[in-house]
């Protein structure tokens, strides 16, 4: 992509990014969590609020409910005028699609692990399913994803590509880093090797980047900026093992950067009941939560501020800041901080009140708690 100088997408080459949310088929693959009917409706209602262009919301080949519970969902969306569209995810198997189909949604997502031994085989098989769909559903929207992206060699997976969007026509190729073991840089590359193959056949680029290292998130925007249109993300990344890449981060930070989305980023309060409910769905059931104190730009450590640099400017989605005084301090913040908590004092005394709050920090090994601000006042 062509750089303006001051490092923003030039607005001839800013592409649309599709999102999509998978809260549901991967919130279910989050230690077993199972998202009820009246909570998947739940779910996809924010999910239209927000701007969110398909929810990957079952997976029928699992179980008949998955299926039930996708028709109902479709149904549900198209009742209710819903521009979200629904989607339902299986194996590269004329079995899973069919089911997928039979739910009535046009959105076919196939997953197809490839063997290097025998890749034919998976070709032969996709080929099948793909004409299976296209003679069946004129408007369906196919998307493949050839796993594991991390674990697949270049060459195999340059080779594999060029067959399958050759023999077949797809609407979407994901490339799931499904192990989660890519850095930005790796991931960037192995789009770079694909970007040709995929512009020259006209369907989009999608990237599904798992967090066992902490880098679902980054991931996935360095996706959009090597070349993908189609991100695969969820609400505070929930998702199998670590997750996957964060719905909220990385739709603002790529908003923010001039790309075009639907999702309505600027809706933070209506984001921020979007997570704490799913928050609460996974305390429920797992005793566990997903919104912490240092979840990003969410979290309460976000507004939260020790050295005086820091407190300069609001961070995350809170106006209230927070502050904590040790030998770090600064005017600047211990201002803040006494302006906060209503504490008259004598500005021409600060520098001294810093330093007495500085001493005492020292001297105790520990914060200085609000009493005792007070009480150095004296």
């Amino acid at each position: 992509m062509m750089m303006s100088r001051n490092n923003q997408p030039q607005e001839k080459d800013i592409r649309r990014i599709v999102v999509i949310d998978q809260t549901i088929r991967e919130g279910m693959q989050y230690r077993g969590m199972m998202f009820s009917e009246r909570e998947r409706l739940k779910l996809i209602e924010y999910q239209e609020a927000l701007g969110v262009d398909i929810s990957q919301s079952a997976y029928p080949s699992a179980h008949a409910s998955e299926q039930g519970m996708l028709g109902t969902l479709y149904r549900e969306a198209v009742q209710k005028g819903y521009r979200l569209r629904m989607a339902g995810l299986g194996r590269a198997l004329v079995k899973d699609a069919r089911l997928i189909m039979d739910a009535g949604v046009n959105d076919i997502q196939l997953h197809l692990a490839l063997d290097r031994e025998r890749p034919g085989a998976g070709y032969s098989r996709l080929n099948e399913v793909i004409s299976f769909v296209r003679d069946r559903l004129q408007n369906a929207i196919i998307e493949v994803n050839i796993l594991d992206l991390g674990r697949i060699d270049e060459e195999f997976l340059k080779k594999s590509t060029d067959v399958i969007l050759t023999e077949n026509r797809i609407d979407i190729l994901t490339l799931p880093d499904t192990s989660g073991i890519l850095s930005p840089k790796r991931l960037s590359d192995r789009i770079g090797l694909l970007k040709r193959l995929v512009n020259d056949s006209s369907c989009l680029l999608g990237v599904h980047c798992h967090n066992d290292l902490g880098m679902a998130t980054a991931n996935t925007i360095t996706g959009v900026e090597s070349g993908a249109s189609v991100v695969e993300v969820s609400a505070l990344g929930i998702g199998e093992r670590n997750g996957i890449g964060d719905l909220f981060i990385v739709g603002s930070y790529l908003k923010k950067h001039g790309y075009r989305l639907n999702l309505k980023t600027e809706n933070v309060e209506m984001f921020r009941r979007y997570y704490e409910y799913v928050d609460e769905l996974c305390y429920q059931q797992t005793g566990h939560r997903l919104l912490t104190y240092n979840t990003p730009f969410f979290g309460d450590a976000v507004h939260t501020h020790v050295a005086g640099t820091h407190g300069v400017a609001p961070f995350g989605s809170k106006d209230n800041e927070d502050f904590f005084l040790n030998v770090l301090c600064g005017k600047h913040l211990v201002k803040k901080y006494l302006d906060k908590n209503n504490i008259d004092f004598d500005e021409k005394k600060l520098p001294a009140i810093v330093s007495r709050i500085k001493e005492y920090s020292a001297r105790k090994g520990r914060r200085v708690d609000l009493e005792e601000v007070k009480d150095l006042l004296v």
